[in-house]
C-alpha cells in the first residue's frame, strides 16, 4: 500500500523542518520526503492549507482497564486517542487491581494493539500503590513497560521513591512523577483561593504540588533518574525546572490544557467537570505556565486523560471524583491558546506533543524522517467548530470546554501506515 500526502505544512521537530512538501507511505514506513513527489500511488490525499505532523503522543492517560471499565475500556480509550490525533498513549497505573506486574502490562499492551495505535502500559511504583514495597519493576519491564509512575499519588516514603530511582537508572526507564503532599492536602477539592472560600470548599495550597516537586527534583539529583513531572500547575514549579534543568538534573515537565487555559476564577458554581488534581490555579500560575512552554522551560503538553461515569462527575465539588478527559480536546485547545496567539509556533507544538515525549520515553518516534514509522496526525488550523461531547468517541463526557469554540481540527490520523481516521476533508 501506497499512500501520498501532498501540499501539506510538514512539521518535524527533529529534522527543524517547517516548509510545504509531500511524504510517501508505503506499508508502514515513511519512504521518501520532498517538496514534491510525482510518482504511482494507490491512495493520494491532499493536505493543502493542512498541519502534516509526527502522530501525537501522551505520557499520561488513564483508560481505567482493567477493573473500571465502567469509566472508560482500553477500545474507548484508544478510539478517543485516534480521534484527537494521538498513535502512541501511555496508561497510567491506578487501574484495579494496580498495574504493578507484568501480568497486567501484557495485557493492557496486547489489547492496545488489537485498535491500531501504540497503548504503553506504565508500572507502579509500588505493590498495590501503597507506598510500601517496591513492585516487580523487572518484571514488569521485560513485559514492555517503559516507564513507572505511582500516577494519582506520590510516594510519600522518601527511602522507597529512592529505591525506585536507583531500579529505574538501572533499567534506563523514566519516572513520571505526580507530585502531591498527601498529608498537605487535608481534604481539599479546589485552588486555595477566595473562590474556594466563596464557594465554601476546602482549598488545595500551591505548596502541596511545590513541596514535592522540590524532593523529587533533589532526589533525581542524587540518584540520576530521569524524572518526568506530571501536570505541573503551579508558578514555583516552572522556576524550580528551571533551576534544575541549569544544574543539569535529567528532569522534564508537563502542562495539561485546562492548567493553561482555566483558572479557579472560571468556577462560577458547584460544577465537578472543573475537578481536577492538581487544581485550576490562579492567572499568576497560568502565565508562568504558558511562558515556561514558550521559553521551552516546560517540554510536554499531555492531557492526563481521566474519565468518569456522568453519575459520578453529577455529585457536588465535594464528593465527585477528580479529573477530566482531555484527548479529543487537546489539539484544538493547543492550537486556539497557544499557537494562535503567538506563545508557541506551530513547530513547538508539534514539539511538545509528539517529538519531546517520545525523546522522554525513549521511544524513535515523533519524526517524518525516511524511514521512520508512519505516525502521522494531519490537522486542519483554521477549521473552526464547537467542542460537543456527544462526537466524543471516550466513554467519559465530564469536561469543562463543551460549548467551547476552538480552531485546529484532527482531520487525519496514521498509524503504523494504517489511516485510522480521516474526516473526508483532506480528499
Amino acid at each position: 500500500m501506497r499512500t501520498l500526502l501532498k501540499n501539506g505544512r510538514i512539521l518535524d521537530p527533529k529534522n527543524n523542518i517547517d516548509k510545504i512538501g509531500d511524504i510517501l507511505i508505503e506499508n508502514d514506513k515513511i519512504v521518501k520526503a520532498s517538496d514534491k513527489i510525482e510518482e504511482d500511488t494507490d491512495e493520494v490525499i491532499d493536505a493543502t492549507g493542512k498541519y502534516v505532523m509526527p502522530g501525537l503522543i501522551d505520557l499520561h492517560v488513564h483508560f481505567r482497564d482493567p477493573g473500571l471499565t465502567y469509566k472508560e475500556t482500553i477500545k474507548t480509550g484508544c478510539e478517543a486517542a485516534i480521534n484527537g490525533g494521538f498513535t502512541s498513549v501511555f496508561a497510567m497505573p491506578n487501574t484495579k487491581p494496580v498495574c504493578d506486574n507484568a501480568e497486567i502490562v501484557r495485557y493492557v499492551q496486547e489489547e492496545g494493539e488489537k485498535y491500531g495505535i501504540n497503548v504503553y502500559q506504565v508500572g507502579s511504583i509500588t505493590k498495590g500503590m501503597k507506598g510500601e514495597e517496591l513492585s516487580d519493576i523487572d518484571g514488569m519491564v521485560k513485559a514492555g513497560c517503559i516507564a513507572l509512575s505511582e500516577d494519582g499519588k506520590s510516594v510519600m516514603n522518601s527511602a522507597v521513591y529512592r529505591k525506585a530511582m536507583k531500579k529505574a537508572v538501572e533499567l534506563n526507564i523514566p519516572i513520571l512523577a505526580h507530585c502531591e503532599d498527601i498529608n498537605l492536602v487535608e481534604g481539599g477539592v479546589m485552588n486555595l483561593d477566595e473562590n474556594s472560600m466563596r464557594l465554601g470548599m476546602k482549598g488545595i495550597s500551591n505548596a502541596v504540588e511545590d513541596i514535592i516537586v522540590a524532593r523529587d527534583i533533589l532526589l533525581a539529583k542524587e540518584t540520576g533518574a530521569t524524572l518526568h513531572l506530571c501536570h505541573c500547575s503551579t508558578e514555583d514549579s516552572v522556576k524550580m525546572v528551571e533551576a534544575a534543568k541549569a544544574e543539569g538534573v535529567k528532569v522534564t515537565a508537563e502542562v495539561c490544557p485546562h492548567h493553561f487555559t482555566l483558572t479557579s476564577d472560571d468556577i462560577k458554581k458547584d460544577d465537578a467537570n472543573f475537578k481536577m488534581n492538581p487544581p485550576l490555579r490562579t492567572k499568576n500560575d497560568v502565565e508562568a505556565l504558558k511562558n515556561g512552554l514558550h521559553n521551552n522551560i516546560m517540554d510536554i503538553i499531555s492531557t492526563d486523560h481521566a474519565p468518569h461515569s456522568k453519575e459520578e462527575k453529577e455529585k457536588s465539588i465535594k464528593d465527585a471524583p477528580f479529573g477530566i478527559v482531555g484527548l479529543e480536546t487537546s489539539v484544538a485547545l493547543t492550537y486556539t491558546y497557544l499557537v494562535k496567539t503567538g506563545i508557541l509556533t506551530p513547530l513547538q507544538m508539534a514539539e511538545k506533543m509528539s517529538y519531546n515525549p517520545a525523546r522522554v520515553a525513549g521511544l524513535n518516534v515523533g519524526h517524518l524522517s525516511v524511514g521512520a514509522v508512519a505516525d502521522i496526525v494531519v490537522i486542519d488550523p483554521e477549521k473552526e467548530y464547537t467542542i460537543d461531547t456527544k462526537d466524543f468517541k471516550s466513554m467519559g463526557r465530564n469536561t469543562p470546554f463543551n460549548g467551547w469554540k476552538v480552531f485546529g481540527e484532527v482531520v487525519l490520523t496514521v498509524a503504523k501506515g494504517k489511516i485510522l481516521k480521516n474526516t473526508g476533508e483532506t480528499k
